[in-house]
């Protein structure tokens, strides 16, 4: 997903960074709110952005520019939500980019884009949509690790198409061919995250269960 350093036109590298800088900007300031007002989440958000940097980093070959791997969104979006997600995941670019030339900066605003703010929206949907409907919570927090992550590939994948059409096909044709290079390894990908996400909330509810139940009356409240 991290497209590369470099790798986007300038005007496209820019009109990323655009879209996504006030995303990030709101998610700073509901990260400053609920932590001034609840401190003892602190530890739990921390673990979040842990386990989001810890996945995103385990990259494997893949589009030319850009490469696979699991994002470790969907965790941090069903627990906080997709605002703060868009700022755990900015943070977690930012660093690997300068300290493991994973992404870039140039590049910094469409990686972002793709999976800090598109893909948490699309776990919080799914996560909470599924809730609504008496899925078993597994299955909803399953859902939406595996299919936050797909998305954030999709928007690569439209990203990458958009900067590089075909010279035949166009941006349809690029886009298939994006996608359907990713799919080789993002489908397992996906699943493997999803199972190990289930995994990762399932321990969560066994020692962290006061700081998930904080988390849900903050939910019911904004809602």
């Amino acid at each position: 997903m991290h497209i590369m350093e470099g790798f986007l036109p300038a005007g496209h590298a820019l009109a990323w960074a655009a879209v996504s800088a006030p995303v990030v900007a709101y998610g700073a300031w509901r990260v400053t709110r609920t932590l001034r007002a609840h401190p003892e989440l602190k530890p739990l958000l921390a673990a979040s952005g842990a386990y989001v940097f810890i996945l995103s980093a385990l990259k494997l070959p893949s589009v030319t520019g850009s490469c696979s791997h699991p994002t470790g969104t969907g965790l941090a979006a069903t627990l906080f939500g997709p605002w703060v997600t868009a700022l755990l995941g900015t943070i977690v670019l930012l660093f690997q980019a300068l300290l493991l030339a994973h992404g870039g900066l140039t590049t910094l605003g469409a990686n972002v884009f793709s999976m800090a703010i598109v893909g948490p929206l699309v776990a919080y949907g799914l996560y909470h949509g599924l809730g609504r409907i008496g899925a078993p919570l597994g299955l909803a927090v399953f859902t939406a690790a595996a299919l936050g992550d797909l998305t954030t590939y999709m928007v690569t994948s439209v990203q990458l198409a958009l900067a590089f059409p075909d010279p035949v096909s166009g941006f349809e044709g690029a886009m298939a061919k994006f996608l359907g290079i990713f799919a080789v390894t993002q489908v397992p990908l996906a699943i493997s995250e999803g199972l190990l996400t289930v995994v990762v909330v399932n321990l969560l509810r066994r020692y962290s269960g006061t700081e998930l139940a904080l988390l849900a009356r903050l939910r019911r409240r904004a809602a």
